[in-house]
C-alpha cells in the first residue's frame, strides 16, 4: 500500500457515521479518522488517530472530542517493552497486546488484520488493548480471527458474546460488521 486508503461507515445499531484515512507515515502507518454517533443517549463527536510501526504494531493513539457534555482527550502509548499507558498512567495486564482497538470504530480492525496477515484457513487469537470510551479506560480484550475466504473473517469477542462473519473490502477495511457497521458505497 503506497497511496492513502479511505473508508466511510454507517452505524447500524444507533445513528452514526465514521470516516478515516490510512496512509504511510515515515517508516510506519497512520490511521486518522472522525466519528459521530449516539452513545448511551449522548452525542459523541470524536477525532481519532493511531500510529503503527512498519509491522503494524501500535505505537500510540489519540482520541479527542466530546461525549455528550464531557470533553474527551485521551492519549494511549505502547512502550518499546510492551507497556501501555493511558494519559501517562501505566495500565497493567496489557503487555501481550500489540494492537490498540478503539471500541467505537471499525477502523482499527484493519490494523489488526494487516498485522496478523492470515492466509485462508488460518486462525489466530489477537488480544488487544481495548478503549472503553464511556468509561475512559483501557483494558484487555480477547479476540479471535479466522480467515474463511479472500474477503471474509470469522471474528469472536467472547467478553461481549459477539461472533460474526466480517466482510473485508479490498482496501483491508471491514466492509460489513454485522449488527454494528456497514461501509458506505463509493
Amino acid at each position: 500500500m503506497t497511496a492513502a486508503t479511505f473508508a466511510l461507515w454507517r452505524r447500524l445499531d444507533v445513528p452514526g457515521h465514521d470516516g478515516c484515512e490510512l496512509a504511510r507515515d515515515g517508516d510506519g502507518w497512520r490511521l486518522d479518522g472522525a466519528a459521530v454517533f449516539r452513545e448511551g443517549g449522548a452525542l459523541a463527536r470524536l477525532h481519532y488517530a493511531v500510529a503503527c510501526d512498519a509491522g503494524w504494531v501500535t505505537r500510540h493513539g489519540r482520541v479527542s472530542g466530546r461525549l455528550g457534555e464531557r470533553a474527551v482527550d485521551l492519549t494511549i502509548r505502547r512502550g518499546d517493552a510492551g507497556e501501555w499507558t493511558l494519559n501517562g498512567v501505566a495500565v497493567a495486564g496489557l503487555d501481550a497486546c500489540l494492537d490498540l482497538d478503539l471500541g467505537f470504530t471499525p477502523a482499527t480492525n484493519a490494523l489488526q488484520l494487516r498485522r496478523v496477515a492470515l492466509s485462508r484457513g488460518q486462525a489466530r487469537d489477537v488480544p488487544v488493548a481495548w478503549l472503553d470510551l464511556a468509561a475512559g479506560t483501557l483494558s484487555l480484550l480477547h479476540q479471535r480471527y479466522e480467515r474463511r475466504s479472500e474477503s471474509a473473517y470469522w471474528y469472536e469477542a467472547p467478553r461481549f458474546t459477539y461472533a460474526a462473519l466480517l466482510e473485508v473490502a479490498p482496501s483491508g477495511f471491514v466492509q460489513r460488521y454485522p449488527t454494528l457497521w456497514e461501509m458506505e458505497a463509493e
